[in-house]
Parts: C-alpha cells; structure tokens; sequence
C-alpha cells in the first residue's frame, strides 16, 4: 500500500466516522425532542403531585392530632379509672368498719 492510498483510506475512514457521528447526533435529537405537549403535561403532572404533597401533609397532621387527643383521652380514661378504684376500696373499707 502506497502513501497515497493510505492517505485515502484514512481521509474516507474519518470522513465516513463524521457522517455516522453527525447522522447519529441528528437521530438522537429527534427521538429527545421535547416538544409543548408535553411540557404543558409535565407541568400538569408536576402540579397535581404537589397537591398530592400538601394533601398527604394535611392527612399526617390531622392523623397527628387525632393521636394526640387519643393519648389524652386514653389517660383521662385512666386517671377515671384509677380514681373509681379508689373511691371503691374507700367503700369498701368503710362497709367493713361498720
């Protein structure tokens, strides 16, 4: 193989690797085109997610306070509970003293 066709290979070779490059520049650009559509759908699904965020947040905290009012029940339950206890043994001492 001589100088010039050695020369020509690697001119055609390089040449043929831009046109591949440059087609497949080109081909993914036009599958990862974003076009209005779509950014009017993500915005929508972008909008609808954060009302789904304060919605969940909303329903954390109501769910928070409605365990906080049980706690408060349940030892409003206890202290009633504990006191009719000993308002019964009270009784009970007083019917065997008599």
């Amino acid at each position: 193989m001589s100088r010039t066709e050695l020369i020509l290979v690697m001119s055609t070779t390089l040449f043929a690797a831009f046109v591949l490059g440059w087609l497949l520049r080109w081909a993914f650009g036009r599958l990862n085109q974003v076009n209005s559509v779509d950014v009017t759908e993500i915005d929508e699904l972008a909008s609808r997610l954060h009302d789904a965020e304060v919605a969940l947040e909303e329903t954390r905290n109501a769910l928070t306070q409605k365990e906080a009012e049980l706690a408060a029940a349940m030892d409003g339950i206890g202290n009633a509970r504990r006191e009719t206890e000993d308002l019964r043994d009270q009784l009970e001492q007083l019917r065997s003293n008599k």
